[in-house]
């Protein structure tokens, strides 16, 4: 069984997905901490974000990178949206993905493509939206929370900036699946969002399902 779960930032994806995660006790994995790993990576290697073979290079990460936790800071995000948009850096850390999509049992992901590229045989889709005011207040606490030093304005601009990169980039653009379900989480507390989020996918998966040569509603 596989949940996929796309949407921009500051959707709930995130909160969503582990939810999702700890009620069908499946693994999963957030698409946007591999390229964050990455980010992390070539800050050690001193590399260029903008440079396609030096994120590439940086692709070759230790596993045990993503308990860091340094890779939740703003700075972090900012840059692994910009090493999102090389194709190459996608293709490498799309077999990763692949994988773990694909493992025995199932799993939940969340990320911008995970029903269009990454698991577009998924059993139950959602594609989270939020308008940019809501999108702000979430991400603003966010980094409040993580005493980022960013005003309001600069994460309005950096909320905007990561849009035009995940929608406008030639590989992958986050966009909706013909067959994912649409979730308005705008105006959603996380009790709520959890909540329909989960009547959504218990729809779309008929969970749990009835027992052999038992029909539905008998």
């Amino acid at each position: 069984m596989i949940i996929a779960i796309d949407g921009p930032i500051g959707s709930g994806k995130k909160g969503i997905a582990l939810f999702l995660a700890r009620h069908f006790s499946l693994p999963h994995l957030s698409s946007g901490l591999l390229y964050r790993a990455v980010a992390f990576q070539l800050m050690q290697i001193e590399g260029d974000a903008d440079s396609e073979a030096d994120a590439l290079a940086a692709c070759d990460f230790d596993p045990l990178m993503l308990e860091e936790p340094e890779l939740q800071a703003e700075y972090i995000g900012g840059l692994a949206s910009r090493i999102a948009v090389h194709p190459r850096v996608r293709k490498t850390l799309f077999e990763r993905q692949w994988r773990f999509a694909h493992r025995p049992g199932g799993c939940i992901m969340d990320g911008r493509d995970i029903g269009t590229a990454i698991a577009p045989d998924a059993d139950a889709k959602l594609f989270l939206a939020a308008d940019f005011d809501a999108r702000l207040r979430r991400i603003n606490r966010r980094y409040r929370m993580r005493e980022d030093p960013l005003s309001i304005k600069e994460v309005a601009i950096d909320i905007s900036l990561r849009d035009d990169r995940d929608t406008m980039r030639e590989a992958s653009p986050l966009r909706q699946a013909v067959d994912a379900v649409l979730l308005d989480t705008s105006h959603l507390d996380d009790e709520e969002a959890n909540q329909a989020a989960l009547r959504i996918v218990e729809g779309l998966l008929a969970w749990p399902p009835p027992r052999q040569g038992l029909e539905v509603g008998a």
